[in-house]
């Protein structure tokens, strides 16, 4: 995962004066490669002790090597995105819409990009193993992360497989409550601290169901919950509660999980799409 992307999943786990340190770094990581650790320490008003609890927090022994890891960093994205200046980029005050466009599309690439690149396909795998042979897919997260509940339940219906999209915290974990063999249990929690969403997991698992947990944060409280855990890695934007960066890197995952299960059964796939393909185009007008 990027060093960018890391403090954006540590963010909301660190102290005040941490969070101060990740604010500033993430608005703009060059302050790190352009000033001293006394002049970070400054600009986040903070001390320098404060600085290196932070490079310790995100996985440095201490500025330094932050400051090398981050100018290279850097410059591989300016590379990858040559041309374009605020690459990555969040959005700003007084931006044009094309450039608000053009800043959500190198977010989004990058959080594709790095959630791919860094995703345990051993542990996607297994999930998949799981989804193919389950009797009752159950689907739950809260706000935003449940529409990506709903995609991956609507990719999974149309293969036949008995995929329940859950939207009510009551609902969900009644329906994690039943004993029925066979059940895969998956939450969607962006930070991973969504009480309903790790109350949903809890209870599934108590009545023996799969858990899986599909997040951003390796040491939160849905990620500890599952039996299995799969990672986005995003840099989500000043309007984050909109959830699109991250939005955006869970379809990525659900994705491969669907194609995975989709797979398995090649042919029976190949009909089952055509099948309701052609049942449906007379609703579309066509």
């Amino acid at each position: 995962m990027s060093i960018q992307s890391t403090i954006d999943a540590a963010a909301a786990s660190l102290s005040p004066s941490l969070a101060r340190i990740a604010a500033v770094v993430r608005d703009n990581p060059s302050i790190v490669i352009d000033n001293t650790i006394n002049e970070l320490a400054a600009a986040c008003d903070t001390s320098v002790a404060s600085v290196v609890r932070f490079c310790h927090a995100i996985g440095f022994a201490g500025y330094a090597p932050l400051r090398m890891a981050l100018a290279t960093e850097l410059g591989r994205q300016s590379a990858q995105f040559v041309g374009q200046a605020d690459f990555g980029a969040d959005l700003g005050r007084d931006d044009t819409l094309p450039q608000m466009a053009a800043k959500l599309a190198s977010l989004e690439i990058l959080a594709i990009e790095e959630t791919l690149g860094n995703l345990d396909f051993a542990v996607a795998e297994r999930v998949v193993d799981a989804l193919d042979g389950a009797s009752r897919i159950l689907l739950y997260g809260v706000g935003a992360s449940q529409f990506v509940g709903e995609d991956l339940g609507h990719k999974l219906l149309r293969l036949g497989r008995n995929a329940v999209v859950l939207s009510d915290p009551h609902e969900a974990v009644a329906a994690a409550s039943l004993q029925i063999p066979g059940t895969v249990a998956i939450g969607f929690s962006h930070l991973g601290e969504t009480v309903e969403c790790v109350r949903f997991l809890e209870v599934a698992a108590e009545s023996g169901a799969t858990t899986v947990a599909l997040t951003a944060v390796k040491d939160s409280a849905i990620a500890r919950t599952a039996d299995h855990a799969l990672f986005t890695a995003v840099r989500e934007t000043a309007f984050r509660a909109g959830a699109m960066v991250s939005r955006i890197a869970q379809l990525a995952v659900i994705d491969c999980l669907f194609v995975g299960v989709a797979q398995r059964r090649y042919d029976e796939t190949v009909e089952a799409l055509r099948r309701t393909r052609e049942v449906t185009r007379a609703l579309r007008g066509r």
